[in-house]
């Protein structure tokens, strides 16, 4: 081998998302993430009407690296390029550190031709000369014991007692694939928090996109929905998704219930990973994650152009999220999806 010989330029151009080589690269890939799956894509495509794109990078005809496009426009929150969609990831995905300017210089070219101020892309390597964030979001995954004494004890005592008392309440778990339940208590559960929900097509269409890859984990009592969560299964890891739960959720801790019953029902369907998803820093949420023995790490999202602001914490959406929470469930059900499809 010449060790002076010339690398092989990269060669960056859009793809099918049907394509299986793409498939095959992100299944294949240590650092991939659901959301760069094309399944993902056109999910969010077919769910919220938001358009898919997808840049690969080849060298010498074999892929290199990727990166997923959502092309959002909302008439409230702008238009931008973000990878991906309603994902928590989904940035430059690629075997070495070559592809990443080449692949973002595409997808800035991209944005020009569709009128696209900003690209977001969140996670992944981060192209030269763009503004990377690493204060506003933490992830939370770690390892997954494989039985269920070992899952119980894995959690901190004071979050484990709270397990236990929500183990004596007698309250029903199912798992399916019905969005139905799931949709009622997660829709309570954003109203709540003073922010749209989602429309019920884009669970529809992950759960239909994904198979058995994915399946809805549903807390009751007495036939009703108290706490649900819509998950993903990806090479050996498990994604609590959207999830939430309903005010009368709390006083039965039937979140507590869920998360440790999708872990045993995790670790039985052998994934050795939980990621906890994302949450911004100082919130509930945050907290909470903390509460059940994950670790935060600061998340690295890189963008290009003008900031998108969506984040319902900023003070210029105070006043918004507080009328928002005071809706009637069944208008704030009928008012959110028309604005919440712009908000990925």
């Amino acid at each position: 081998m010449n060790a002076h010989a010339p690398i092989a330029p990269i060669e960056v151009t859009t793809a099918d998302q049907t394509d299986e080589a793409v498939a095959a690269f992100v299944r294949a890939h240590p650092q991939a993430t659901p959301f760069h799956l094309p399944q993902w894509s056109r999910a969010i495509a077919a769910g919220t009407g938001q358009r898919a794109h997808l840049l690969v990078a080849k060298r010498v005809g074999e892929i290199v690296g990727l990166l997923p496009l959502t092309e959002m426009r909302s008439p409230l929150f702008g238009a931008a390029l973000v990878s991906t969609g309603f994902g928590v990831d989904g940035g430059i995905l690629s075997v070495d550190a070559a592809p990443a300017n080449p692949i973002a210089g595409e997808a800035i070219r991209l944005a020009d031709r569709l009128g696209c101020p900003s690209i977001e892309l969140r996670g992944g390597p981060c192209p030269d000369g763009w503004h990377v964030s690493r204060d506003t979001y933490a992830g939370f995954a770690r390892d997954l014991p494989q039985d269920d004494e070992a899952i119980l004890t894995s959690i901190p005592r004071k979050q484990r007692a709270e397990v236990r008392r929500a183990l004596g309440f007698g309250l029903d778990v199912a798992i399916g694939r019905d969005p139905g339940p799931h949709y009622r208590a997660y829709a309570e559960s954003v109203r709540n928090l003073g922010t749209p929900v989602f429309p019920r097509a884009l669970f529809e269409s992950v759960l239909g996109a994904f198979g058995e890859d994915a399946d809805i984990l549903t807390v009751s009592r007495g036939g009703q929905p108290l706490a649900s969560v819509l998950s993903l299964y990806f090479n050996g890891t498990v994604y609590p998704y959207w999830g939430g739960g309903t005010r009368m959720a709390r006083a039965a801790r039937a979140n507590e219930l869920m998360y440790y019953e999708l872990m045993r029902h995790a670790a039985a369907r052998g994934c050795t990973r939980f990621d906890f998803g994302r949450s911004k820093f100082g919130t509930g949420a945050f907290a909470f994650k903390k509460n059940w023995g994950f670790e935060p790490q600061p998340l690295a999202y890189a963008r290009w152009g003008e900031r998108r602001e969506v984040n319902p914490l900023n003070p210029r959406y105070r006043l918004q999220v507080a009328l928002w929470q005071r809706l009637p469930l069944w208008l704030a059900n009928r008012l959110g999806p028309p604005i919440a499809r712009g908000l990925g």
